[in-house]
């Protein structure tokens, strides 16, 4: 069996109470989990995580 997980923050364009450059927009990290008899694996553990390395993976793979 394998589950994913998706924790996100999503910000609505007119909410007065986030700063405004974080209105609008959504961030969701996902990870792929498989259930195994021995345990669970995660897919996506070697994926980046902090914003600087998801920014330098984007560029790597955007051009």
């Amino acid at each position: 069996m394998t589950l994913t997980v998706e924790p996100g923050l999503y910000f609505q364009q007119d909410d007065l109470l986030v700063p405004e450059e974080l209105r609008g927009i959504g961030i969701r990290i996902e990870d792929d989990i498989v259930v195994t008899a021995d345990g669970p694996v995660n897919l996506s553990a070697s994926l980046p995580r902090t914003s600087a390395d998801v920014e330098e993976w984007m560029g790597q793979h955007l051009g």
